[in-house]
């Protein structure tokens, strides 16, 4: 994918790679993709899924190397915040009440991990 996107900086080519990977891999897992990068009011959710009857909106976190820490250090509160906040637009734009999650996909020198239900559902916040 890095020939595919030279005009972008290298951060943004891992991101837009790394998405790529995690769309495979739920493809793979039987996840259904709904919807890619959805923004609003300055929050963006990078993958969102129907599995199983849930919807699951996933955050995918990506790094070349453990020098800043692993990658789902990266998904802090206040992201987590953020990633509610658009799970909770989508769903009032899309009249759906249909139970949701979240999950963090990383990918990093260790490869990718899927991390199901990773913080609190919308009922807790």
């Amino acid at each position: 994918m890095r020939d595919q996107l030279p005009h972008l900086p290298n951060k943004t080519r891992l991101g837009r790679s790394a998405e790529q990977q995690a769309v495979n891999y739920l493809g793979k897992q039987g996840y259904k993709i709904v919807c890619r990068n959805f923004r609003i009011r300055r929050a963006e959710i990078d993958i969102i899924a129907m599995h199983e009857g849930w919807l699951v909106f996933v955050e995918v976190k990506a790094r070349s190397s453990g020098l800043f820490g692993g990658p789902a250090e990266a998904v802090d509160p206040r992201k987590q915040d953020r990633i509610v906040k658009a799970a909770r637009g989508y769903m009032a734009l899309k009249k759906t009440e249909l139970p949701a999650r979240f999950d963090v996909i990383t990918i990093g020198p260790a490869g990718l991990e899927h991390i199901k239900d990773a913080f609190e559902s919308l009922d807790n916040y």
